[in-house]
C-alpha cells in the first residue's frame, strides 16, 4: 500500500490551559427550583402524560431509561438529571463519546467547548492532553475493575483520580494466566503506562465542577451510566495516547449493561432527548438481543413500553403516532424517530429544546 497511517506519537498536544473555550460550567448550569423556560407550542398535556407514564413505570420496578446528546449537558441540565436520579424517577443513562468529553472537561476544568472551524486550521482541534489522557486511564483503571466506560470515568472523578497497579504486577498477572478475561484490559494499560510514563499508584485528578457532570451525579446515585462511542469520532483520538481497543472494551460491556435495562422495560419509559443516531442505533439492537433471548426461554417479547423522542427538529412534518412514513416522504429518513417507531410500544415525537423539556419534565413529576 502507498498510504501510510498516521503516527499519533507525532501529534503536538496543548494543555487545556491553552484553549479558547466557548462555555463555562457555572454559566450554563440550570437551577432546578427556577421556572423552566416556556417551550414553544403547547406541550403541557404530552409532558403531564410523560410524568403519569414514569411514576407508573416506577411503581411497577420497570426501567425509565434516558439515552441523550451531548447538547443536554452543554445546555446545562445536570442538575436537574442529579434531582431526578436522587428522587429515583430515572433507573439508567446514556450518551455518546462527546457527552463524556464536555461532561469531564466541565467537571475538572469548569469549561469546555471549542470553535472547530478555527482550531482544525490550526491543527489544534481537540488535540488537549488532559482531556485524552484522564479519559482513557479512567477506561483503562475501570476496566480492571470490570467496569464499563461510563462507571469508569463517574468513579473518577467522584473519586478524584485513580489508583494504578505497577508494571510489574501487570506483566506478572498476564504471564500466570494469559487466558484471563482481563488480559487485554492490562495489556492496554501496561502499553499506556510505559508509553505515557504513567506512575504507578495514586494518581490525584482534583474535579472541582463535580456537580456540573451529569456523568459523577449518576455513579454518586448508583444509576447505571453507558456510553456509546465510535471509534475515532471523538477528540480522545487526537492524542498518542488514543486506544481503540480500551474504548471498544468500555462500550463493548456497557452495551451490555444497556441491555440489562432493555430487558425491565415492560411498562417502562425511554426518553431520547437529542440523541439523533447513537441513542436509536444502539437501542435497536439492544432490543432485539432482548427480544431473542427471551423468544427462546419461551417469554413475551418487550411490550407495554413508551418512547418520549425529543428533538429541535419539525419530525419532518409526520404524524409519527400513525406510524412510519413511506419511503418518498423525506420523514421516513429520520433515523431518531423512525427507528423508535418500529420498537413495539407507543413512540411520541416532541418538538422542543431538550434542557426545557427536562426542566418542564422534572417539574411535572414534582
Amino acid at each position: 500500500m502507498s498510504v501510510q497511517p498516521l503516527d499519533l506519537n507525532k501529534l503536538k498536544v496543548l494543555p487545556l490551559a491553552q484553549r479558547e473555550s466557548l462555555t463555562q460550567a457555572e454559566n450554563i448550569l440550570l437551577d432546578p427550583d427556577a421556572e423552566p423556560k416556556p417551550l414553544a407550542g403547547d406541550l403541557s398535556g404530552r409532558i403531564a402524560e410523560c410524568a403519569e407514564k414514569i411514576r407508573a413505570a416506577r411503581e411497577k420496578g420497570a426501567s425509565v431509561m434516558l439515552i441523550y446528546g451531548a447538547h443536554l449537558l452543554r445546555n446545562g441540565a445536570a442538575g436537574i438529571l442529579e434531582r431526578m436520579m436522587a428522587n429515583d424517577q430515572l433507573t439508567h443513562l446514556a450518551t455518546n463519546g462527546a457527552g463524556t468529553i464536555h461532561d469531564w472537561e466541565y467537571s475538572w476544568f469548569g469549561a469546555s467547548t471549542e470553535s472547530v472551524k478555527m482550531n482544525v486550521n490550526q491543527g489544534t482541534f481537540g488535540t488537549w492532553d488532559e482531556t485524552s489522557t484522564n479519559i482513557h486511564r479512567a477506561i483503562m483503571a475501570g476496566a480492571l475493575d470490570g467496569l464499563g466506560y461510563g462507571a469508569s470515568l463517574g468513579k473518577l472523578i467522584i473519586e478524584d483520580g485513580v489508583t494504578l497497579p505497577t508494571t510489574d504486577d501487570l506483566v506478572n498477572s498476564i504471564k500466570a494466566d494469559p487466558t484471563h478475561p482481563l488480559t487485554g484490559a492490562r495489556v492496554d494499560l501496561l502499553k499506556a503506562m510505559n508509553e505515557q510514563g504513567w506512575p504507578a499508584g495514586r494518581i490525584e485528578v482534583n474535579h472541582k465542577w463535580k456537580h456540573a457532570s451529569i456523568i459523577a451525579q449518576a455513579y454518586k446515585h448508583s444509576v447505571p451510566m453507558t456510553v456509546h462511542p465510535g471509534i475515532g469520532y471523538d477528540i480522545i483520538s487526537n492524542h498518542s495516547v488514543f486506544s481503540g481497543s480500551a474504548i471498544g472494551r468500555g462500550a463493548e460491556w456497557d452495551f451490555k449493561l444497556f441491555g440489562g435495562s432493555v430487558e425491565g422495560l415492560d411498562h417502562g419509559v425511554v426518553l431520547s432527548v437529542g440523541s439523533a443516531i447513537m441513542g436509536p442505533q444502539v437501542f435497536e439492537k439492544t432490543m432485539s438481543c432482548v427480544n431473542n433471548m427471551r423468544l427462546q426461554a419461551g417469554r413475551e417479547i418487550v411490550q407495554n413500553h413508551s418512547f418520549y423522542v425529543v428533538d429541535i427538529a419539525d419530525g419532518g412534518g409526520w404524524d409519527w403516532t400513525q406510524g412510519e412514513p413511506p419511503k418518498t416522504n423525506p420523514a421516513y429518513y429520520l433515523r431518531f424517530c423512525k427507528s423508535y417507531s418500529r420498537m413495539g410500544g407507543t413512540m411520541h415525537y416532541l418538538q422542543a429544546d431538550n434542557a426545557t423539556f427536562i426542566h418542564h419534565l422534572y417539574k411535572a413529576l414534582a
